[in-house]
């Protein structure tokens, strides 16, 4: 059964009044205007077919295909064979990059999300995409947890579109990282102003210190457009697709 089509409605503001993780819209639900923001996941995966409708159909997001597409090239030219990666989807949401990956023959996928409602969601939208799928913080994890993560031998990484605001702080990309094996593979996308030399965020800190302190070797980074804002401009971001070199202390 299709997912029900939804009123939704973006505010009339003057152009980029909004930052990217100010941004909300209106839905019509039962004859009553409810406003919701962009970032208000737990709300947008109550309501079947919202995520997809507002971010894939209107904005049009792109960046599963894009950052699965890369991760399919890199290692194809190292020779090695996809289906073979055991991955971790860092906030995997409702499922959508977990099902490109399962769809280019990835066979071992296991997500993370913070927010119940993403895996209810996933058990309604797409049942079996994951092996398992954990609901934890990983910015203060357990111990059993971590022990639990590490059983799965993780040699990929990825993380997409849930990076640099809040929504992974670095403590939980750094505990991520440090999940996956030495020469393991990751592959996420980041806002394209977070490289910028005066970005001096934490998270924008982290991913620099990363990328030259010889943390991770930069296999392939593209810039590309991620979606539309909701006053229609291109919002670019990098993919990246790189190799674990050593545990990040």
């Amino acid at each position: 059964m299709l997912p029900p089509r939804h009123s939704i409605r973006f505010p009339n503001l003057p152009p980029h009044q909004l930052g990217q993780h100010e941004a909300y819209f209106f839905l019509d639900e039962n004859h009553q205007e409810v406003r919701l923001r962009f970032h208000d996941y737990g709300e947008l995966f109550k309501r079947p077919g919202l995520y997809e409708q507002l971010f894939y159909d209107r904005l049009k997001c792109v960046s599963p295909k894009v950052v699965a597409g890369l991760i399919e090239e890199v290692i194809s030219a190292q020779n090695a064979n996809l289906s073979e990666l055991r991955v971790l989807d860092v906030g995997a949401g409702n499922g959508m990059m977990g099902g490109t990956l399962m769809e280019r023959g990835v066979s071992r996928i296991v997500g993370i999300d913070i927010a119940p409602e993403a895996r209810e969601a996933l058990r309604r939208d797409r049942p079996g995409v994951y092996d398992e799928y954990y609901v934890a913080d990983l910015a203060s994890p357990t111990e059993e947890l971590v022990q639990t993560l590490r059983s799965w031998s993780f040699d990929c990484m990825c993380c997409v579109a849930a990076l640099g605001f809040g929504d992974i702080p670095p403590a939980a990309f750094v505990t991520a990282f440090n999940l996956v094996a030495d020469q393991g593979w990751l592959a996420f996308n980041i806002k394209e102003t977070f490289l910028d030399a005066q970005d001096e965020s934490g998270f924008s800190a982290l991913i620099k210190e990363m990328i030259f302190s010889q943390y991770v070797d930069i296999y392939h980074m593209q810039r590309y457009r991620h979606r539309l804002s909701i006053d229609g401009k291109p919002l670019y971001y990098y993919a990246i697709v790189a190799r674990k070199l050593r545990a990040y202390p």
